[in-house]
């Protein structure tokens, strides 16, 4: 069984959303509910390889252990910088294990190959962040667990955060605005179903159509695969975000029209927003103001310009260590880095950046460039 795939999960998934209807929206037993059937159908997925489960039950242990020691020295001394960055890199281990073992000398080792991981990583990166900045002060066992094991974002997002995250858990809700809830959760969960089920596979078929190494097929493969992957992963995100909302938790939406952006920074509003708006906070907006602070550069456009190569480039290393993601990362941090100069610098712009020709204009490059990155993405071009 696989998430969001196959006649049994989604039989599954039914059974639970009814019986969370049943529940209704007390948070007593709707918060016992949500974690007992988030360790039923995360314990089913990963049971159908004993070693994926083995290296997830000790990763849990570990970022548990982690959190909780990190919480409790925080509380007891004063805020240490290098005590932060061995907890951060402690807890990025594993992460970094199971990037490794993507390349080929370090296949056989296989260490915390599981699904998931990436993206749980970066919740419990955050609650360390956060702990670190004074905002969160403890996360009690059971809110960690709920957070880290919630089924529906458990595979591949939307990263939620866990203050956001935990408000939802412990609400309760007054029956009308629960049921409120449920139905727009399960209008998500129909528009995800078409999404993945009926669109993405229409463009499927259109990509393999292209498989010439001309400057018609790539451009054909590079649309068909953008909109294959829109779709794709929008109406797997769709489904989590539906389902939890059907489960009382708010799960943020993932993606917003990213094909009407009319730059760069526009589109990274709008395409994978639980990640992008991730690395904004806790990476970019950090690095520029640790630059600015130090002097490691003349102004702020110079820093910000680093920051989106350093911010994308590790969001690229974060899908995975082979070429093709690299240079995708790459390619957008440059991209973003040309955006921000060009709008802080030219009088072409700021003249015309309003006029409607203008806007249609940086709308078609704007997507073409972003399906040159899918090219990329794909690793079709290498």
């Amino acid at each position: 069984m696989s998430f969001y795939s196959g006649i049994t999960f989604f039989a599954l998934l039914t059974v639970i959303l009814l019986g969370a209807l049943a529940i209704g929206g007390g948070a007593r037993w709707r918060r016992i509910y949500i974690l007992a059937v988030s360790v039923l159908i995360t314990g089913a997925v990963l049971i159908k390889s004993p070693r994926q489960l083995v290296y997830f039950i000790a990763y849990f242990l570990l970022e548990l252990a982690l959190v909780k020691l990190y919480g409790r020295i925080r509380r007891k001394y004063k805020r240490s910088a290098w005590r932060y960055r061995l907890f951060i890199l402690f807890t990025l281990l594993p992460l970094i294990f199971s990037k490794l073992c993507e390349l080929p000398d370090f296949r056989e080792m296989g260490w915390f190959q599981f699904v998931g991981i990436s993206y749980l990583t970066f919740r419990v990166v955050q609650i360390i962040i956060e702990m670190y900045d004074g905002v969160i002060e403890d996360i009690s066992v059971m809110n960690f667990c709920a957070y880290l094991l919630f089924f529906p974002t458990f595979s591949c997002g939307p990263i939620d955060r866990s203050r956001r995250f935990e408000a939802d858990y412990c609400r309760d809700y007054e029956r009308r605005e629960f049921l409120e809830l449920f139905g727009t959760g399960l209008l998500k969960l129909m528009q995800g179903l078409l999404y993945k089920f009926v669109l993405a596979d229409i463009f499927y078929q259109v990509m393999t159509v292209f498989d010439g190494r001309d400057f018609v097929n790539m451009a054909g493969y590079a649309y068909s695969y953008g909109f294959y992957m829109f779709f794709d992963f929008a109406g797997y995100s769709l489904m989590a975000v539906g389902s939890g909302y059907m489960l009382g938790i708010c799960v943020p939406d993932n993606f917003r029209k990213p094909f009407v952006s009319i730059d760069m920074k526009d589109f990274w509003a709008r395409w994978h927003i639980s990640l992008s708006e991730w690395f904004r906070d806790f990476v970019f907006s950090r690095f520029v103001m640790l630059g600015m602070k130090n002097k490691w550069f003349k102004d702020r456009l110079k820093g910000a310009s680093v920051g989106f190569l350093v911010n994308m480039l590790l969001m690229g290393v974060w899908h995975g260590l082979s070429l093709h993601y690299i240079v995708y990362g790459l390619y957008h941090g440059l991209l973003l880095a040309g955006t921000e100069i060009y709008q802080k610098k030219a009088g072409f712009y700021k003249k015309n950046k309003k006029k409607r020709w203008y806007r249609v204009l940086s709308w078609f490059v704007t997507l073409n460039l972003v399906m040159f990155g899918f090219l990329i993405f794909s690793g079709h071009l290498f």
